[in-house]
């Protein structure tokens, strides 16, 4: 069967004003004249010899979109240690748990497993991803496919990942462990003394522990780097990471019955672990390979080029709380649990190539940005069941209840699930950001995409009925980016700005195209926003933002029955970003950042969802982080963060209450090389459930822990 479905004609009115654009833009060489005056940028800068995601050479201040980037620097200060933890202290992000074997998050209200890039370039298996080699994270709000593709339709995560230097030669070594018994080792090192190469490599190991009972796990990675100068044009950057993960899967609690308005979380059992300590597991092993080749051919004209290569093998394994638990009198006689065993392969081969001029033309400054990419992405994934002796079925009543679970024996069945996907993309993408006059600067781009995946289901190719297993589609999409940015003075920009995106039926994993979604149209995301950035002072920068997010045609779990998906017309959040970064004083440095979010979702009628709250998306979310140096030698840190109370799913019927986490540190340089470092987490020791995946899947919060560090360079 095949489908193919025509390009959306509602973006087509962009084509004549896209078409002037660069019928100018590509004069007569007469009519060109090159920008040579000096230009001094204050501030923050994007710049794209730093691989980043907004492709081109822009300051922030001229971005019309809501972001926020976090550095190393900033990463090892508050000892984060996934993303989990940098969200915390992310304007309109939270984090979901997960299914405790992944990175998931909850951008602007729209749940996410697969919107993450390295380097500006899909990173989209599910799995924990670490920090040890980011030099920067990049955190863009708001559909939009027009940089990234398909997808990130609440926005997108890029991590820019640490590359070899050349002339500099250093070592960083860092070393930690913590009261729940977590400890890590990385090491930073540069080998760059010649004129035109350069080697580094970043290294770490984890040991993981927490407050959970039989959580334990170990990951480590190692990412070497290459740089070569070719010439005072030409640099070529290879890099290559091994990533090797084996953690237990922990699912948290499930939610207890109330008589009264919606279920919450279990309390009383935030150590309990609902699973088995045997077969409750996660492995990944992945191989990336990159390279990037960036050339300037003159002043205003430079491109790159960069291959991307990826080898992933994940598995995962599991028990979990399946229903609602009835408790009396502080205990409960009975919990149901269910479980699979689902395994992953996914090769991922990509090539982007980017050319950015900067130009005069007719009067007007132009930085256009013309791009290319496409891909091919295998992947094989196939779910077995799990099976109880005592009852031959996937679920079991373990009654009476007991701490720790007393499993029953348990095998897996014949896979319930298996496919093969075979998916081709090619996309081509052209935005210009005209210069008007010094104050008004007008974006408008376009991106084309072609979305081409086949699917093989095995099961229904030998089930003997008159379905065969073949399914496959073609989606065409072209998606618009404007935007409009006034600067009243050199340090404030007033933007506007549209958006769109779209995800393709087959998923964020490509799992879900079957017979009745093989004809479903994609579902798209618009993205509406008129934000503020203001450079206070050079150190010191307040953003702020007001959108309205738009999706249409997604899915979720039936309330009446939830083995069963059902589709939903539509969801729509709005909401109020805002943020400040950097130095109150010459001592005192701080981030702070608060957001308001309203999601509701629309045109559901018939699945008794309509007019409910969005999935995990709490009203009000704060978090301020301050640092004050004492000396030269002594600071401290200290922040909280805030997040409302969320309902766990479109159906609303458990709901996790609102928490405030106070997090401290303190800093002692002992030497120029040498740094101690001491943070706690959850200062108050607060009771907290910070996040979920289903309602009966609750994450517990970590207790009170402090984690002991240090740094010495040479």
């Amino acid at each position: 069967m095949s489908i193919v479905k025509t390009t959306r004609t509602t973006a087509l009115h962009a084509l004549p004003l896209l078409a002037f654009v660069t019928a100018n833009a590509f004069a007569d060489a007469s009519d060109v004249q090159p920008i040579e005056e000096e230009i001094i940028v204050k501030g923050k800068y994007l710049s794209i010899d730093k691989i980043n995601s907004v492709k081109t050479p822009t300051p922030i201040l001229n971005v019309p979109q809501s972001l926020s980037i976090l550095t190393s620097e900033q990463i090892q200060e508050q000892a984060f240690r996934n993303f989990g933890d940098v969200l915390r202290y992310t304007p309109g992000l939270s984090i979901s748990q997960g299914e405790g074997h992944r990175d998931a998050i909850i951008i602007r209200g729209q749940q996410t497993t697969a919107d993450f890039f390295i380097d500006g370039v899909r990173d989209d298996l599910q799995y924990f991803r670490p920090l040890y080699n980011v030099e920067q994270i990049e955190i863009l709000r708001g559909s939009n496919a027009l940089l990234f593709g398909r997808g990130g339709g609440g926005g997108v995560v890029n991590r820019v990942q640490k590359k070899a230097i050349v002339g500099e030669q250093f070592t960083s070594l860092n070393a930690g462990i913590d009261t729940l018994d977590a400890h890590s080792f990385e090491v930073d090192s540069n080998f760059g003394n010649q004129d035109r190469a350069a080697f580094r490599v970043n290294a770490y190991y984890q040991g993981l522990e927490n407050h959970r009972d039989f959580y334990d796990g170990d990951s480590f990675a190692i990412n070497p780097t290459l740089t070569f100068l070719l010439s005072d044009a030409t640099t070529v950057q290879v890099s290559y990471e091994y990533v090797d993960d084996d953690r237990t899967v922990d699912r948290g609690v499930p939610s207890e019955n109330r008589d009264n308005g919606p279920n919450v979380p279990l309390e009383g059992f935030e150590d309990t672990f609902f699973g088995s300590p045997d077969a409750n597991k996660t492995t990944l092993e992945a191989h990336i390979l990159r390279a990037r080749v960036e050339h300037e051919f003159t002043d205003q004209l430079r491109g790159n080029v960069t291959m991307h290569y990826a080898d992933y093998d994940k598995l995962y394994q599991n028990l979990y709380p399946s229903d609602t638990v009835f408790v009396t009198n502080g205990t409960f006689p009975d919990v149901e649990l269910d479980g699979y065993l689902d395994t992953t392969e996914r090769e991922n081969l990509i090539v982007q190539a980017n050319l950015i001029g900067e130009f005069q033309t007719g009067g007007f400054g132009h930085t256009l940005l013309f791009g290319v990419e496409f891909g091919n992405q295998e992947t094989t994934n196939a779910r077995n069941d799990n099976v109880f002796a005592a009852n031959g079925d996937d679920q079991i009543l373990i009654t009476p209840f007991t701490d720790p679970l007393v499993i029953p024996d348990f095998s897996f069945s014949a896979p319930v699930r298996d496919r093969e996907s075979d998916l081709d993309f090619a996309s081509v993408y052209l935005q210009d950001q005209i210069d008007v006059t010094e104050q008004l600067k007008v974006l408008v781009g376009l991106r084309y995409d072609a979305f081409d995946i086949d699917v093989l289901d095995n099961i229904e190719q030998n089930d003997g009925d008159a379905v065969d297993g073949n399914f496959d589609r073609k989606d065409t999409e072209v998606t618009p980016r404007y935007g409009i940015i006034w600067k009243p003075a050199e340090n404030i920009s007033a933007y506007a700005s549209y958006s769109e995106t779209f995800l393709p039926r087959s998923g964020d994993q490509f799992l879900t195209l079957t017979l009745d979604s093989e004809s479903t149209r994609p579902q798209f995301f618009e993205n509406r926003e008129i934000g503020l950035k203001w450079d206070l002072r050079p150190d010191l920068s307040l953003t702020a933002a007001v959108f309205e997010l738009e999706r249409e045609s997604y899915t979720s779990v039936d309330p009446e029955d939830p083995s069963q998906v059902i589709i939903i017309e539509g969801s729509e959040t709005s909401g109020f970003e805002i943020q400040l970064s950097g130095n109150l004083t010459e001592y005192w440095a701080i981030t702070t950042s608060y957001a308001s979010l309203d999601g509701e979702v629309e045109r559901a009628d018939g699945s008794g969802n309509d007019g409910n709250a969005t999935r995990q998306t709490p009203d009000h979310m704060f978090s301020i982080w301050n640092n004050v140096r004492i000396n030269d030698k002594l600071s401290f840190g200290l922040g909280a963060t805030y997040q409302d109370s969320f309902f766990v799913r479109e159906d609303n019927s458990v709901e996790v209450p609102d928490f405030t986490r106070v997090d401290a540190a303190v800093f002692y340089d002992v030497s120029e090389d040498l740094r101690l470092q001491l943070n706690i987490e959850n200062l108050l020791d607060e009771e907290y459930f910070p996040d979920a995946h289903s309602n009966n899947n609750i994450s517990t919060g970590k207790p009170l822990n402090a984690r002991l560090s240090a740094t010495y360079r040479f």
